[in-house]
């Protein structure tokens, strides 16, 4: 990694489906196009109606109803409910207008098998959500470790958000007082005693970004990874969508000067199989991420797995012919059916850092163990090496 020389490849510059691998592309993009600082806001402001509100979204994942929330650290509805009805004077709302029109296009990305929209680890993409649009939050942090991140997804998280802010208003979140709509541009007249249409009533933000990036890689969150994403479109002035956002990510490729040809996306979580990476643009990118050129992007080794001990890589580089590897190879992990990808770094017995990408995407569809056991022993003989 200190020289940049390259010390073997076979197909490195291949357009390969990369699956959860595609996260280190998303991770390294959107803290180039945003800074590891920034937080999305979630605001409510005033509807064009007397004791309309409106919630818009703006792109958080993780926002939470309450401190039950699957996030730790993350912003409230409850808070937002507080901050509204202090600006509101104790006049009741009657109305929740849910605003997630900074998300436009399909939920749902190409590409991705036909089971992913219902099978817990994927969701529909909204601009306004609770807890990764999950049902049970509590239920779902509490068998994590046992469910591999997966839980049940409410179809409409954008109207389930809703339905949950209008009760911490003390309305009742039917659909008579919750619906969608757009919320009004500010500077309108107001009745007597009324907030002016589009004046903001509350706001709350996200983790910052560091933060966000980290739980995606550790976890691979496929929901955060799509909500990243199109943040790198939002500060590319591109549509917030699945297209705005693989091109904004393709595009920041090239402002980093690496080969924008060896990327092609369709979305940012890695459930794609249209997606194409190359297993040099993989190493390329952590090592402009490692090499200080570009300090923001350095926060994407805070989340990468510990073989052998954290994230995804905690229950691998156990067994006798991958040990090697165990607390010296740090790598983000992708699977799908028949696709097994490992991207990220190892420290060689000699003390010399290396970046490493390994992707098959034609692996048997029956022995997925076995594939990943074969990428496992890779990065482990990387690591008994002595490089120099």
């Amino acid at each position: 990694m200190e020289s940049g020389e390259s010390l073997f490849s076979r197909g490195a510059d291949d357009g390969t489906v990369p699956a959860s691998v595609t996260k280190l592309a998303t991770a390294v993009t959107v803290l180039a196009a945003r800074g590891p600082g920034y937080r999305i806001p979630t605001r409510v402001v005033a509807g064009a109606t007397p004791g309309e509100v409106v919630l818009v979204g703006g792109g958080d994942p993780t926002l939470a109803v309450d401190r039950k929330g699957f996030y730790p650290g993350a912003a409230r509805l409850e808070e937002l409910a507080g901050q509204v009805k202090q600006a509101l004077g104790g006049a009741a709302p009657t109305k929740v207008t849910v605003d997630s029109s900074l998300f436009p296009g399909p939920v749902y990305g190409p590409g991705w098998d036909p089971d992913i929209p219902t099978g817990g680890f994927g969701a529909a993409i909204t601009a306004l959500m609770t807890d990764g649009a999950r049902r049970d939050p509590v239920a779902a942090r509490k068998n994590f470790d046992d469910s591999h991140g997966w839980a049940e997804r409410v179809p409409q998280p954008d109207l389930t958000a809703g339905r949950a802010f209008a009760r911490l208003l003390g309305l009742s979140g039917d659909a008579a007082e919750v619906g969608r709509g757009t919320a009004p541009t500010a500077g309108a007249s107001a009745a007597t005693g009324t907030p002016a249409p589009g004046t903001e009533l509350g706001k709350v933000e996200s983790l910052p970004m560091v933060r966000l990036v980290d739980i995606m890689i550790t976890d691979s969150d496929n929901v955060i990874a799509e909500a990243l994403a199109r943040q790198v479109a939002l500060a590319r002035n591109q549509p917030g969508s699945f297209t705005g956002g693989a091109a904004a990510m393709d595009a920041v490729v090239g402002e980093l000067n690496l080969p924008a040809a060896e990327i092609d996306l369709s979305d940012g979580s890695g459930l794609s199989r249209k997606n194409r990476i190359s297993p040099s643009l993989l190493t390329d990118l952590i090592t402009l991420a490692g090499d200080g050129s570009h300090p923001e992007l350095g926060a994407i080794f805070g989340g990468l797995p510990v073989a052998g001990w954290s994230g995804t890589l905690d229950g691998r580089y156990r067994a006798t012919v991958t040990a090697a590897g165990a607390g010296v190879v740090r790598a983000k992990t992708g699977t799908l059916t028949g696709v097994h990808a490992i991207a990220g770094l190892v420290t060689t017995a000699d003390g010399r850092l290396l970046t490493f990408a390994v992707l098959t995407d034609q692996a048997p569809p029956d022995t997925p163990d076995d594939t990943r056991q074969a990428l496992d022993r890779i990065a482990g003989a990387l690591a008994t090496c002595g490089c120099r």
